[in-house]
This record gives structure tokens, sequence and C-alpha cells, in this order.
């Protein structure tokens, strides 16, 4: 039987990239379940446009900071929804304390977030997808710094760069029950985490970045859409940057830069 999902999760689906996603998989016609941090009404306010759109929607509360407990939340959004096809890990925090003024509490904090807690809900994905027995997809979203560092983002990127490893092993280990597992590494997207919530990013000028914006969650959405359909049936292991080509700027830049120079050559 070809893979036809018909439920998902999203994590951290209050606002930006999890609640485009959330909405775009409810599009393509997928039941979804959301969960929320620190604000039930705006993710109220994702489950509504969900009804609106004529899906079913299940929500819940999780904490990733608290890894012990995510498996029970995955595990009730999926029985709710009756079962489980697509799970997207977009729950995280960000960080911009100097590397020499970090302490161990706030390290263990950004890593716990960022990697125990994703390592939790994603094995608990897995585990209802395997015994369900009809394959799925599962999408980690990272960051452009799980491949590239960024200044004062220790904890950050190794937490990112770790959750990129993690999913390659799971590519690897969960093949074979017909699961694909993915990655995608936005750069600077017009979300909450950027100070950026509802802005038009198409507005904004930034010379680091080669098309000259920031991104859309939409547009994040719309790889990670992909990624959960039929059609992405051959791309396991994979990280997909959707960042406007801000990796290919390697040593003349990124996202800081303030002067279009660099263009000149």
């Amino acid at each position: 039987m070809p893979f036809q999902p018909v439920t998902a999760v999203v994590t951290g689906a209050q606002s930006g990239i999890g609640r485009a996603t959330a909405l775009t998989l409810a599009e393509a016609g997928l039941d979804v379940g959301i969960t929320w941090f620190d604000d039930e009404a705006a993710a109220r306010r994702t489950a509504d446009d969900i009804t609106a759109l004529g899906r079913r929607v299940a929500v819940a509360r999780l904490d990733t900071g608290a890894p012990e407990t995510c498996a029970a939340v995955v595990e009730e959004l999926a029985a709710e929804l009756g079962g489980l096809h697509v799970f997207v890990n977009n729950a995280g925090t960000g960080q911009a304390t100097p590397f020499l003024e970090m302490g161990l509490g706030e390290w263990r904090r950004i890593v716990a977030v960022d990697l125990d807690g994703a390592f939790a809900c994603v094995q608990a994905a897995a585990r209802l997808v395997v015994a369900a027995g009809a394959g799925g997809r599962i999408v980690a979203v990272t960051s452009v710094h799980e491949h590239q560092p960024r200044v004062g983002a220790s904890a950050y990127d190794a937490a990112k760069a770790g959750l990129g490893a993690l999913v390659k092993t799971a590519a690897l280990e969960l093949a074979s029950h017909g699961i694909t597992v993915n990655s995608v590494a936005p750069g600077e997207i017009a979300t909450a985490m950027n100070k950026m919530e509802g802005v038009d990013p198409h507005g904004l000028h930034r010379p680091g970045i080669p098309l000259g914006r920031p991104g859309d969650p939409r547009e994040v959405a719309a790889v990670i859409a992909f990624l959960a359909s039929p059609a992405a049936g051959y791309v396991t292991g994979a990280s997909y940057a959707v960042d406007g080509g801000m990796l290919q700027m390697g040593p003349q830049g990124g996202s800081h830069l303030t002067s279009d120079d660099w263009r000149q050559g």
C-alpha cells in the first residue's frame, strides 16, 4: 500500500514555523495534533484555524525541557487523533549568551529543550508509527546552526547539531519500518524567537542573505509538508536548509552583514 498520511502531530504550534506547518498539513488534508508551551490562547487560535479548514484537531501542553513527560503527550495526541502518520518536532528555544559567560544550568536547559526533549518526542512518535506498521514520516526542525556555528549560541549550536545527527541515525534505524526521517534547517525566519512575529519579511533587507530578506514561516512549512508527503518517499537522512542561501556564503559572512559590498566580488 502506498503511504497516505491522515494524521500528524506538530510540536510548538502556538506560533511561527509550528503554526504555519500545522495549517499547511491541515490544508493538505491531515488531521493535526498540536502542542503549546506558554501561550494556550495562541494555540487555541491555531486549533480554530485548523477546524475552519475542515480537519480535526487535538491540543496539549508540552514542555520539552522536561523530557520525561514528552512521550505521554505525543501518545495522548495520537490516541485522540486515532493514530499517527507524520510527526514534526518543532518545539525549541534559542540562546544568546557568550560561551565564557554561560553557566552549566543554562547550558543544561537549552540542551534539554532542544535535544533531550526532541529525542523523547521523536522516539515516542517512532514507536507509535512502528507499532501501526503502515510507515510514516518524521521531520525535525533544526537550524542552519545544525551546520554552521554562530557566536553567542554555543548550547543552541551544540543541541541543533546533535539533533541533526540524531535524525541521520534514526533514518538508518527506522528505514526498515518504512519511516523516513529528515531535518529542515531554517535560517533567519520572521518568528517570535527572532522578534519578528507577524512581520512581512519581504519588506526587510538583509545584505548578508543572498535572497536579501528573512524567510516567511510558511516557506519553511512548505518544505516540511513536502517531506511529510507521499512524494518524499525516497528522501531520508537529509537536512534541507531553508535559509535564502545564507549557508552558501561561507567565509563571506551571513545574516549579520550590514552592507552589500560582498556582492561585487
